[in-house]
């Protein structure tokens, strides 16, 4: 059977795929692999194109209708939040008053960044890895980061005003979920349950195998330096990735009635494909 299958060219992503896409697990699947950065597969996923894409979970309240989310393969935790930016130090209640960039409007990032500052109205959306650019320009005042840039601000001279994860956590108590595994809802339910016990089984291998991943993650990563794409990995990458488990599904179905586009509220029952994989 083939599917069409969209993650991102990030570290955390190509390490966590790396064993499904190569054809290391099965023979019974094959891939159409489309990487992509992750607010195109969020527009993509909104148009319905893929069968299993990466999303934000900023995103899913607009794609409940279509799609499930996996057990596996997801980027949550503790300390993992996006982080608000600027050169030089502004006071948090003067935020809504600046030039804001964001790594795209229907990430989760901008969904935290909302849930902290509701009052802020002069945003803009960029690429996540022109943010750092667009600040050292004075095209804005300020900017939150995902991915690499959370390891190189620093060094071009930028200061964080705000963890937006640590907001969130501590809020709520529970770990920030930022981008997760998204399956067409119209397959069968014995292939859903499938895939997310072979998503499972590569995440596994890459934390079994680490070293065999790394040509891969390098060939697509935006940093190529070792040291950053170690240190993405072992950042994005956890326990939760290998399977949400109850904190996990909590924390998403909070995030999700929280956001401003529910137009229902949530049950987790009807989100996630819950049957969990067998570790290799």
């Amino acid at each position: 059977m083939n599917l069409s299958l969209n993650f991102s060219t990030c570290p955390n992503d190509t390490f966590m795929f790396y064993a499904l896409v190569h054809g290391l697990l099965t023979d019974k699947y094959s891939f159409e692999v489309y990487m992509a950065d992750i607010e195109e597969l969020n527009h993509l996923a909104l148009g319905g194109k893929p069968d299993i894409t990466k999303i934000s979970f900023g995103v899913y309240p607009m794609l409940f209708d279509q799609y499930q989310l996996l057990d596996s393969g997801s980027a949550l935790g503790k300390g993992v939040g996006p982080l608000l930016i600027s050169k030089k130090s502004i006071p948090l209640e003067q935020v809504k008053h600046m030039r804001i960039a964001l790594p795209g409007e229907h990430t989760t990032a901008h969904l935290l960044f909302n849930r902290a500052f509701p009052e802020a109205s002069d945003k803009r959306f960029y690429l996540f890895s022109q943010i750092e650019q667009a600040i050292l320009n004075n095209e804005v005042d300020v900017g939150v980061i995902i991915h690499e840039s959370r390891f190189t601000y620093q060094s071009k001279g930028l200061i964080k005003l705000a963890d937006l994860g640590e907001i969130w956590e501590g809020v709520s108590g529970l770990p920030t979920p930022l981008g997760g595994i998204a399956i067409r809802r119209s397959l069968p339910d014995s292939v859903k349950k499938e895939i997310n016990r072979l998503m499972g089984n590569s995440v596994s291998f890459a934390f079994q195998h680490p070293d065999s991943t790394m040509g891969f993650v390098s060939q697509h990563a935006q940093e190529l330096n070792l040291e950053v794409m170690r240190k993405h990995i072992d950042l994005y990458v956890n326990n939760f990735s290998l399977s949400l488990g109850n904190d996990g599904r909590k924390a998403i179905v909070q995030l999700l009635n929280s956001s401003r586009q529910v137009l229902h509220h949530f049950d987790e029952n009807a989100i996630f494909v819950y049957e969990q994989h067998n570790p290799l």
